[in-house]
């Protein structure tokens, strides 16, 4: 991955995620979400958790080298076994507060990350709470993953249009339809879907027919294990 595709596209999503939901109205902070048991603050609190990883990852001692990548940081291992779903979904009730406390710490969380990620050099390793080695920008595109696909979540769930950026769809296409070389216009052509209902199709969020699996098969497209 291009080190400032997925600086510009992390930005972007986070920045977007940002002004969607300034001005939410108390109640609709209570909604609930396909992402079950979270209600939309729950599930916003886990954004804001997972983007906040990066301080401590980047405080840490580099690893000497890399061995994992985006798409592999999404196996399904036991990072994604119902005990680890349960404490994620545990953290994330227990972080949640009001609508407007929660937007502002994302705010500072996610500038302060984008910050000091810019400040890193390139190469930068970092070692993951699950003890992957991660190249920074791998690690960095999963939390592109996080924002976009909740993203999704956050606005069915407030019966809002998506404001999924095109920044991080293009870091997407480039992420699940890496190993097939396939184009990804042309694949969204074939289905007759737009950039969110892809997204919403390659991660579960809607049924695929037994056609679309054909051709998603075709495409070589990476699945994503998420929690």
């Amino acid at each position: 991955m291009d080190r400032g595709a997925v600086q510009q596209a992390f930005a972007a999503e986070a920045a977007a995620v940002e002004e969607a939901l300034t001005g939410v109205g108390e109640a609709a902070w209570r909604r609930p979400t396909r992402c079950a048991p979270w209600t939309v603050a729950e599930l916003f609190a886990h954004v804001v958790v997972v983007v906040g990883r990066l301080d401590g990852m980047l405080d840490a001692p580099a690893p000497a080298r890399a061995e994992v990548t985006a798409a592999a940081y999404y196996r399904p291992d036991a990072r994604f076994a119902p005990t680890a779903n349960a404490d994620r979904i545990a953290l994330a009730r227990d972080r949640a507060a009001d609508g407007p406390a929660l937007l502002a710490e994302h705010a500072r969380t996610w500038r302060d990350a984008d910050r000091r990620c810019r400040a890193e050099p390139d190469g930068r390793v970092v070692r993951t709470r699950h003890g992957d080695p991660m190249l920074l920008t791998d690690f960095l595109t999963t939390r592109v993953v996080e924002l976009a696909v909740h993203g999704l979540d956050l606005a069915d769930a407030l019966d809002r249009a998506p404001w999924l950026t095109a920044p991080a769809a293009d870091l997407l296409d480039a992420l699940l339809l890496a190993d097939g070389g396939a184009d990804p216009d042309a694949v969204r052509a074939e289905l007759g879907w737009d950039r969110t209902a892809f997204l919403r199709k390659a991660t579960g969020r809607t049924p695929l027919d037994r056609a679309e699996q054909d051709v998603l098969a075709r495409t070589g497209l990476t699945w994503l294990t998420l929690g």
